[in-house]
């Protein structure tokens, strides 16, 4: 895949540099196919303005269409030695960002900066076999992407982020974001159905500090809210002619991404000591990821239950396999010993 592209961007300040705007605009094109060789086809111009109401206060805003290529594994899929999305004319996908805000800095070692924006979703991937937008299908997807699909889906994303820096002279330094966010496409109702990266809250919490002696610490804390899944067709799956084509337990896509997994979290923390011998610096670290250990929910594993014989139990005259549900979280603590040689 050869890709190539445009790019051109004019800066001005007026207003004794209280008003900055920005204006741009890019093109992109690949040999892919057809549909995708004309730079002009791929158009994305972009703004941007910023503007000084105090030396503490400040509004932003910018606004712009973006482009960007399917997955990798939906270019390359096949079928017979035939690239099948290359004929169904498989587009970039296009998105329309519209963000403004607020920043605070009542020093120069503190800013808080608060942003709302919208984002609109065009010619995105939509599977033909399911009939659902890859955006909607998530992490319990298997290779996601790699089936025939057209350039047909929509979509929206919207939402508010807070942000609180300190980068404190004494070593200190502080992040602390949140986000509240929906993103949502429309399915083959014309219904808007939540996508699977559709968390609804995010929160980082990150800190360092630099203590004597050329020690430092460090911890980050983050938290996402529960992602959204789509259950199984039980009554379906256990179906002996059905579960034996598919080798695995079958989605029920009428109820696309309705249920939600438990919110997720970790905690990770960092122990840094630097040495300054005469030509080098050596520095010794302990890392530890999940420091709490928390085991994040994922979905269920459905397996074909089995008598003492290991036989599979068939019910319904022979018609139905009996399936067994186990649970299935993910999660370790994950600590790491390192050293740093600096010449």
């Amino acid at each position: 895949l050869v890709k190539w592209g445009l790019f051109a961007q004019g800066s001005k300040s007026i207003f004794n540099e209280r008003l900055s705007l920005s204006l741009g605009i890019r093109a992109d094109a690949n040999n892919y196919s057809q549909s995708m060789n004309n730079l002009l086809e791929q158009l994305s111009p972009r703004f941007s303005a910023s503007y000084s109401l105090t030396p503490q206060w400040s509004l932003n805003f910018n606004t712009g269409r973006y482009y960007q290529l399917p997955p990798y594994t939906t270019l390359g899929f096949q079928q017979n030695d035939v690239l099948i999305n290359k004929e169904n004319n498989l587009k970039y996908i296009s998105v329309d960002h519209l963000i403004g805000g607020l920043e605070y800095r009542p020093q120069q070692t503190v800013l808080f900066t608060l942003e709302g924006f919208l984002k609109g979703y065009k010619d995105y991937p939509f599977s033909v076999k399911d009939q659902i937008s890859l955006a909607n299908k998530g992490a319990d997807f298997s290779v996601l992407g790699d089936e025939e699909v057209v350039s047909e889906s929509e979509g929206r994303a919207y939402g508010a982020e807070f942000q609180a820096r300190v980068n404190a002279t004494s070593g200190f330094n502080l992040n602390l974001s949140y986000t509240w966010v929906r993103s949502e496409f429309l399915n083959g109702s014309n219904e808007y159905i939540p996508t699977g990266w559709d968390s609804k809250h995010l929160l980082n919490v990150t800190s360092t500090t630099e203590l004597k002696n050329d020690w430092r610490v460090g911890g980050r804390w983050r938290f996402v809210g529960g992602l959204p899944y789509t259950p199984y067709d039980l009554e379906r799956s256990s179906l002996v002619e059905a579960w034996n084509i598919s080798g695995s337990p079958y989605f029920d896509f009428a109820r696309l991404n309705s249920e939600r997994f438990s919110a997720f979290h970790q905690l990770d923390v960092r122990v840094d000591k630097t040495f300054y011998l005469d030509r080098i610096t050596m520095k010794f670290y302990l890392d530890i990821q999940n420091l709490y250990n928390f085991q994040a929910e994922q979905q269920d594993i459905i397996i074909r239950d089995t008598d003492e014989n290991g036989n599979f139990i068939l019910t319904d005259n022979g018609s139905r396999y009996q399936l067994r549900r186990v649970t299935n979280t993910t999660g370790t603590v994950l600590p790491t010993i390192g050293i740093i040689l600096e010449f």
